[in-house]
């Protein structure tokens, strides 16, 4: 009988060859994320579906059609989570965070969207995420980007990534520039994609950055934001524009760049890079000051980010592995092994990473680990009765073996 070996789940992924790329960006993030003084944050991988369908929007494409909804024993219905954002909304409001207002989140982890497979986008994928909930001034996207451009550097990947920016104006200016698009797009509906005409009532916005080309041809004569923006909201994003000046951070300015939720404000702004093909996001967010309010909570600013972990290792390449340690012990033979056992765990408790060498053929093991190509190698036998020691490693090094062998 031939038993069959399960596959994977489409859209799922077995990170192996990418993992130390994928570590780089998380250790990088978590580093910076502690010099921004972003508090750490960890959310449960599944919600009640509301969540999720009420901060996005029961038309949106992530709640009809990606979310993965179940019913649990209890029957009520759960969802895994598709982004962070509406998650840590929900937890500020039930775990009283307000008190720690404004609050400064970061977090990472796996999401889950039911989405077709491509290049850097996965059924589960990984997000790093940050949130500042419960400032209201500018400054506080101005942390946020600066964050994130360093990021991208520190990252060695800022090269050929563009901060584009928008603003979105706040409620009032919003709401005239969405009636403007509504009456402008009316005109051509005929001559619109499927999808935009059905978005032409629920979600407007989202015409503006159609890839489609029936839509690209109207989108240039679209309205603009610019000329419904109260003085406030002009005010607002002039702040943001000055503060991005001031910190160093390059931007340009993207007209069309939206986020089609009514709960978005003021600032909306995406890293792109033409590295990714198509999928030129590495990273994007906005401001979001109706959200707390769309779940039930009172008026609260709040503006965030998140950027994929495959996409930004993918465009970090390959990383050292770590796959030669700098140090090998080797036993030469079987009454070595006590010895060598002892030494390498005062070498790793040194900081010396290192491997050991305790079987197959004694003649050979030397020589298996000469051909590893440690930058040192420790090796214990036995001579007249006792163990004997030799190091093979530069001066230096030898040194501090030496040293963490006699601690």
């Amino acid at each position: 009988m031939t038993i069959e070996i399960p596959q994977a789940i489409r859209g799922t992924q077995d990170i192996f060859e990418e993992a130390e790329s994928f570590a780089f960006v998380v250790a990088t993030f978590e580093r910076l994320r502690r010099l921004y003084r972003f508090r750490r944050v960890e959310m449960p991988v599944f919600e009640k579906t509301p969540v999720f369908s009420r901060s996005l929007g029961e038309t949106t494409d992530v709640v009809s059609k990606e979310m993965y909804s179940f019913e649990d024993r209890g029957g009520e219905s759960l969802t895994l989570r598709p982004e962070f954002t509406a998650g840590i909304a929900r937890a500020y409001l039930t775990n009283g965070w307000k008190q720690y207002a404004p609050v400064r989140l970061a977090t990472h982890g796996p999401l889950f969207r039911y989405e077709r497979p491509q290049k850097g986008r996965y059924r589960q994928f990984h997000q790093i995420d940050a949130e500042i909930i419960g400032a209201a001034e500018p400054q506080a996207d101005v942390e946020l980007l600066a964050f994130a451009d360093q990021l991208l550097k520190e990252l060695g990947i800022a090269d050929g990534v563009t901060l584009q920016l928008n603003t979105l104006g706040d409620a009032d200016s919003r709401d005239a520039w969405r009636a403007a698009l509504v009456e402008y797009f009316e005109a051509h509906r005929a001559e619109l994609s499927e999808d935009s005409q059905d978005r032409l009532q629920r979600n407007p916005l989202r015409i503006l950055d159609s890839k489609d080309p029936r839509d690209k041809v109207f989108v240039g004569d679209a309205p603009r934001i610019d000329d419904y923006l109260s003085g406030e909201a002009q005010d607002f994003f002039g702040a943001v524009t000055d503060g991005l000046d001031a910190a160093g951070v390059a931007w340009t300015r993207a007209a069309s760049l939206v986020r089609g939720l009514d709960y978005y404000r003021h600032t909306a702004f995406e890293f792109v890079t033409d590295r990714l093909g198509a999928q030129g996001t590495v990273l994007g967010g906005g401001r979001y000051d109706g959200l707390i309010e769309a779940l039930g909570g009172p008026p609260t600013p709040a503006v965030g980010w998140a950027a994929g972990i495959e996409r930004l290792a993918m465009l970090v390449g390959e990383r050292d592995t770590g796959a030669v340690a700098d140090a090998i012990v080797v036993a030469e033979d079987d009454a070595a092994i006590r010895e060598a056992t002892a030494a390498i765990g005062r070498l790793r408790r040194a900081g010396i990473s290192a491997e050991m060498i305790a079987s197959g053929s004694p003649r050979k093991r030397f020589d298996k680990a000469v051909k590893i190509g440690a930058g040192a190698i420790v090796a214990f036998a036995l001579r007249e009765g006792e163990v004997a020691r030799r190091i093979r490693a530069e001066d230096e090094t030898t040194a501090r073996i030496e040293q963490a062998l006699a601690d």
